[in-house]
């Protein structure tokens, strides 16, 4: 079978850890070499391995799709230059039935690799990556919001109270009922040192009071048992 790839790695990706194997197709009738190594899922090791690949020289790279494990692993080695790194579907990828180990399984990614026999899936660039999640988070925040309301009016249903049946919206109707109910009215303080400022103050003193009661206090009206000083003199018919 024709090698595409002389020199070829398969990362069989966990949790915790990498199974790392470089195929190395040896000259003339040598047979390939195959080296398993373990690396950690840490961005530090992550970083070692790529170093560790540049120098064994490797020209592609094939990783399983397993969970979002293969993330970090595929945006640190990505743009290592000189390298293809594939992301392949797990069906493709498929092992002959037996015993399953990481190690058989990065060793098997590596010969598929070398011979091209598999398909890299399409990963967007890190823009649309980017994009996609936040388009993804506010339509997971939204559907969550959608299902707070409906619990709302669930307990409202549940406690007698019809608001849905005369608000369209319900959170927007029990603002609105606060709002009025609180009866809030917002005044504008009056300035320092403005107009009228000095009339206020005035007021506020026991002398403005005093003033104030002298001024709206209705005249005295004397009647028909009142004194004679008490009553308005009489001007005299000419």
């Amino acid at each position: 079978m024709d090698v595409i790839h002389p020199r070829c790695a398969g990362l069989d990706i966990s949790k915790k850890d990498a199974k790392v194997c470089v195929r190395i197709v040896g000259s003339g009738r040598r047979r390939a070499t195959e080296t398993v190594t373990t690396w950690g899922s840490t961005t530090n090791q992550i970083l070692a391995l790529r170093g560790h690949l540049a120098s064994e020289q490797v020209t592609c790279v094939v990783m399983e799709a397993t969970g979002d494990y293969w993330k970090p692993f595929y945006y640190l080695l990505e743009d290592l230059e000189g390298v293809e790194v594939m992301l392949v579907n797990a069906r493709e990828a498929k092992n002959l039935p037996g015993r399953k180990t990481d190690v058989a399984d990065a060793t098997w990614l590596a010969q598929l690799g070398a011979h091209g026999l598999v398909r890299a899936s399409f990963v967007p660039p890190q823009p649309i990556r980017e994009l996609r999640d936040l388009t993804r988070t506010r339509t997971a925040i939204t559907r969550e919001r959608s299902r707070e309301v409906q619990r709302l009016e669930k307990l409202l249903e549940d406690a007698g109270i019809k608001l849905s049946s005369v608000a369209t919206d319900i959170v927007g109707g029990l603002r609105a009922s606060d709002a009025r109910g609180a009866g809030r009215r917002r005044t504008r303080p009056r300035r320092a040192g403005g107009p009228g400022a000095e009339a206020a103050a005035h007021q506020d003193t026991p002398a403005g009071r005093g003033a104030d009661r002298a001024v709206h206090r209705s005249p005295r009206i004397p009647g028909p048992d009142a004194p004679e000083a008490d009553r308005p003199a009489h001007r005299g018919h000419r």
